[in-house]
């Protein structure tokens, strides 16, 4: 069912900017093929619904729901495990999107800044940007099973690299994530998941 809620949840957030359901409807088409792609193992659809659940659950905390919606369907539009340039490109592509929508230019802007930050996921001064970030790595704080499935999906998307180049490189990321003071940015998340984030990375590091 996945697939049928977030084709209604796109809807209703195009539906204050345009009647044009024609236009809506082959937006939605390019986001679906996008994220269906055969090389897509966790980038994909699943993933963006994993991030709406959680940020449901702190929808409160949201100040422009609207806006923190489209930068979750755009943000991985442009998926390439060989490039370097997938989030400047998903966020060009939203822009251009959101354009045909008739959005303003400043809550376009915010969006395209929202997805640039999906890059380097450093902490934000803006709220919103930090729990898209938190429910974008999420899943590192999951239950064991979760998170292997996770590594095992994120592995078949490098596939074209073979171990001795995709272990070390790997290594680096996670490595990487355990020198932040918090993997989380907002408290919200930290509690929730930081602790098992830690160990989870930890034991993944020791299996490379």
């Amino acid at each position: 069912m996945v697939l049928m809620d977030l084709k209604e949840r796109f809807a209703q957030n195009c539906s204050p900017f345009t009647q044009d359901h024609n236009l809506i409807e082959k937006l939605w088409q390019e986001i679906e093929k996008k994220y269906a792609e055969k090389s897509r193992h966790y980038h994909n659809l699943e993933h963006l619904g994993h991030m709406f659940r959680e940020l449901d659950a702190v929808k409160e905390d949201i100040s422009n729901f609207t806006n923190i919606s489209f930068s979750v369907f755009y943000h991985d539009i442009v998926y390439d495990a060989s490039s370097k340039k997938n989030e400047e490109k998903s966020a060009d592509l939203a822009q251009s999107r959101l354009q045909l929508l008739s959005l303003n230019i400043d809550d376009i802007s915010e969006i395209h800044q929202q997805i640039l930050a999906t890059k380097s996921h450093q902490k934000s001064e803006k709220e919103d940007t930090n729990l898209l970030l938190d429910a974008d790595l999420s899943v590192l704080g999951k239950d064991a099973a979760t998170y292997t499935d996770y590594t095992k999906k994120i592995r078949k998307e490098y596939a074209v690299y073979p171990d001795f180049l995709y272990n070390p490189g790997r290594k680096k990321i996670l490595q990487h994530f355990l020198q932040w003071e918090s993997i989380f940015k907002t408290e919200v998340f930290k509690a929730k998941y930081e602790t098992k984030a830690r160990e989870n990375i930890v034991s993944e590091i020791e299996r490379l």
